[in-house]
C-alpha cells in the first residue's frame, strides 16, 4: 500500500518561506505540493475505509461456501445411483436429534443419503407459535436458492422459511429460523460448523443441477404409531396426525409429497392445479390405497392407546380418592384414642356452681 506524509523538508517549505519574502510563485509552487500531497492522504485514507467496509460486508469470504464437495462424498452418491446435482429432500427429528439428507436415484425414488446429528436445537416437542418464545419449528418447508445463506454469522446456513403458508394461516410469528453451524440455538438447528459445510455444499449442488427448491420436513420424532401414542396427552396431536399424514407418503412412497394448506391444515398431494386458499375449503387429495390401510391401523392403534390412558387415568384418580378416605378414617380413630375425638367440640358453660358432691352411703 502507498504511503502518503508531510516530510520535514515540506513542514520547513510551509513555515520559513513567506518569512524570507519568497515570491507570489513560488509560494503557490509550495502550496500546490502541500494540496497535492493532501489529497493523496484523503484518497488513501477513503481507500482503506472501503476496503474495511467490504471486508465487514464479505464476513466468510473465505469462500467456505464453495469448497467443492470431498470426493468421498461424490463416489458415495455415485454408489447408491445418485449424483450431486439430483434432488435432495432434508428431514429433521428432534426428539432422536437427527437431520436426514435424502437424494433421488436412479431409479427415480429418494434414498437416505446421510444422518447428521443435531448439536443443538431450542424449545419442547412441539411448533413454534410466536416470535421469542424460543421454539424451533415443525412442519413442511420449501428452500429456494434466495433462502441460502453463504455469509451467516453462524458459518453457513439456511432459512427454514418460517412462518410458512399454515404458520401464517394460524397467526403464527417469528423470524431467522434457520438451520446453520456452530452448536447454539434461539429456535434454530444447529449442526456444527462441519456438519452446515457439507450439507450446504449439497443444496448447492443440487441447485446448480437445475433444482428450483428441496423440501425440508421437521417432526416432533418419528411418526410411527407407537410414538405418536405415547404423546397421546398432547395437546398438539392432532397438528401431529396432520404432519404424520405427509409422513407416512414419504415413507411409503420414498418421494416428497407435494403440500399445500386449506381449512387451516396441511394437504398432500391435492388435485387442484393451483394454489389453495388457506382458510377455504379442500379440495380432494389423490388417494392412496397402502397410506388407507396404514392410517386405519395406526388410528385404531391410537384409539388404543388413548383407551388405556383414560383407563389409567380413572384408576388412579379412584386410588387418590380411596387412599385419601382411608387416610381420614384412620386419623379420626387416632384422634378419638387420643383423647381428641373430642377436641373440636367446644365444652357447654352454663354459669352454675357445681353440684356438692353427696357423701358416701354407710355400709351395713
Amino acid at each position: 500500500m502507498v504511503k502518503a506524509s508531510f516530510t520535514q523538508h515540506d513542514h520547513a517549505a510551509l513555515t520559513i518561506a513567506p518569512a524570507r519574502g519568497c515570491s507570489y510563485r513560488a509560494l503557490t509552487f509550495v502550496t500546490a505540493s502541500l494540496f497535492h500531497r493532501l489529497g493523496a492522504i484523503i484518497i488513501t485514507l477513503w481507500l482503506a475505509a472501503v476496503l474495511a467496509a467490504c471486508a465487514g460486508f464479505v464476513k466468510g469470504g473465505d469462500n467456505r461456501h464453495n469448497i467443492p464437495l470431498p470426493s468421498s462424498v461424490v463416489s458415495a452418491l455415485r454408489s447408491m445411483g445418485s449424483s450431486p446435482e439430483e434432488p435432495m429432500v432434508v428431514r429433521i427429528f428432534k426428539k432422536e436429534e437427527v437431520l436426514e439428507v435424502w437424494k433421488r436415484t436412479s431409479s427415480g425414488q429418494y434414498k437416505l443419503f446421510k444422518s447428521y446429528e443435531i448439536c443443538s436445537y431450542s424449545g419442547d416437542l412441539g411448533p413454534k407459535f410466536k416470535e421469542g418464545d424460543r421454539q424451533s419449528p415443525e412442519g413442511f418447508y420449501t428452500i429456494t436458492p434466495g433462502l441460502m445463506h453463504p455469509k451467516s454469522n453462524y458459518y453457513l446456513a439456511f432459512n427454514t422459511g418460517f412462518p410458512n403458508k399454515f404458520d401464517r394461516a394460524h397467526g403464527r410469528t417469528g423470524s431467522n429460523l434457520m438451520v446453520h453451524g456452530d452448536c447454539k440455538s434461539v429456535g434454530c438447528y444447529a449442526m456444527t460448523d462441519a456438519g452446515i459445510a457439507e450439507i450446504f455444499a449439497l443444496a448447492r449442488e443440487s441447485f446448480k443441477g437445475g433444482n428450483s427448491s428441496f423440501q425440508v420436513q421437521i417432526f416432533p420424532f418419528r411418526m410411527s404409531a407407537s410414538n405418536l401414542a405415547q404423546q397421546s396427552a398432547s395437546p398438539h396431536l392432532d397438528f401431529w396426525k396432520n404432519i404424520k399424514q405427509g409422513y407416512d407418503l414419504f415413507e411409503l412412497t420414498k418421494t416428497p409429497p407435494a403440500w399445500d394448506v386449506c381449512e387451516k391444515r396441511y394437504i398432500f398431494n391435492p388435485t387442484s392445479s393451483g394454489p389453495l386458499n388457506a382458510l377455504g375449503p379442500c379440495p380432494a387429495s389423490v388417494q392412496n390405497a397402502a397410506l388407507e390401510a396404514k392410517q386405519q391401523a395406526d388410528d385404531a392403534t391410537l384409539a388404543n392407546a388413548l383407551a388405556a390412558s383414560e383407563r389409567r387415568a380413572a384408576e388412579e384418580a379412584a386410588i387418590k380418592a380411596r387412599g385419601e378416605a382411608v387416610g381420614g378414617f384412620f386419623s379420626g380413630l387416632g384422634n378419638m384414642f387420643s383423647g381428641g375425638g373430642d377436641a373440636n367440640v367446644a365444652p357447654v358453660m352454663s354459669g352454675q356452681p357445681a353440684p356438692k358432691p353427696q357423701p358416701p352411703l354407710p355400709r351395713s
